[in-house]
């Protein structure tokens, strides 16, 4: 995995899956041969292994907001790379009470760590594992790669950030789940890809019908704290970057609409390379290279 990539494992909004739906948000990204998992979402294990990666090699982790369907797999993905012969440090970035979930995922699996330390020799899963908490501004400098942060606009949530990812040839960024926010277009200002959550407007009334819960709080927390697709697009043109990349799709599994919907909503406003998320979509870069 030395070619810088980002690999789209999950790319539906929201924490439930259906028959024929894709799997919640989680992403890999690889610069300069580092291999970082942003988001854990289910199904971000078996996305890993999909796109090659030994899970044995897991070393780093950032998770933009503490909604399951972005972090709910990450105890799950530790201790499956920790059977799959894991035996060097992992660091996790996230919000602030997000070891406290990993602390329970310990206590809860407790019986199957103490037994594969005794009858496998394996080391403590309990000491590899390093916290640090997510703030606005630098997250991480290390060996020419700058990881950034900035708070988003996803109530009722405070601790929901925007990721940064730069090196001496790179810029890509992910929005994380947001309303759409000024702040953002500084963020990505000229970068070779931005990775934007997005509602399609015309398929929220359908999706309300199929999946609501019979009040209006779903449709209402989706209005104040989502971007429609035609928002992403104008935050994208406004901050100059050369692609963009339409994840967290909301809805990603109604068959009524399709990429050509997606590709409606956004044209006319960002006229560079648009790219509609799949699970499993490895995303090169620069963009347009294999």
């Amino acid at each position: 995995m030395s070619r810088d990539f980002v690999a789209l494992l999950g790319t539906k909004g929201g924490p439930a899956i259906r028959p024929g739906s894709s799997m919640p948000t989680s992403n890999l990204i690889c610069l300069d041969g580092r291999q970082i998992v942003v988001d854990c979402g289910l199904g971000v294990t078996k996305g890993l292994v999909d796109q090659d990666m030994q899970l044995k090699d897991l070393s780093m982790i950032l998770i933009t907001h503490q909604h399951s369907d972005h972090y709910l797999e990450l105890g799950p993905l530790i201790h499956t790379a920790w059977t799959a012969g894991l035996t060097t440090p992992v660091e996790i970035w996230g919000p602030e009470g997000l070891d406290a979930y990993w602390r329970g995922f310990l206590a809860s699996m407790k019986v199957d760590i103490d037994l594969r330390i005794e009858d496998e020799g394996r080391p403590d899963l309990r000491d590899l594992v390093q916290f640090h908490v997510i703030d606005a501004g630098h997250v991480l400098l290390r060996d020419g790669l700058t990881v950034s942060a900035i708070r988003t606009e996803h109530p009722p949530l405070v601790d929901c950030f925007a990721l940064s990812f730069k090196t001496a040839s790179t810029h890509v960024v992910f929005s994380g789940d947001t309303a759409p926010i000024a702040a953002l277009e500084t963020f990505a200002e000229g970068a070779d890809l931005l990775i934007h959550e997005a509602m399609l407007k015309d398929a929220l009334p359908a999706l309300m019908e199929r999946v609501g819960n019979g009040s209006d709080k779903l449709m209402a927390h989706f209005l104040r704290s989502h971007t429609f697709a035609h928002d992403a697009a104008g935050t994208a043109a406004r901050a100059g970057v050369k692609s963009l990349a339409l994840s967290h799709l909301i809805p990603s599994d109604d068959p009524a609409f399709t990429e050509v919907h997606w590709r409606e909503a956004v044209h006319g406003i960002f006229d560079g390379s648009l790219i509609i998320g799949t699970d499993g979509l490895r995303i090169h870069l620069p963009i347009g290279t294999s």
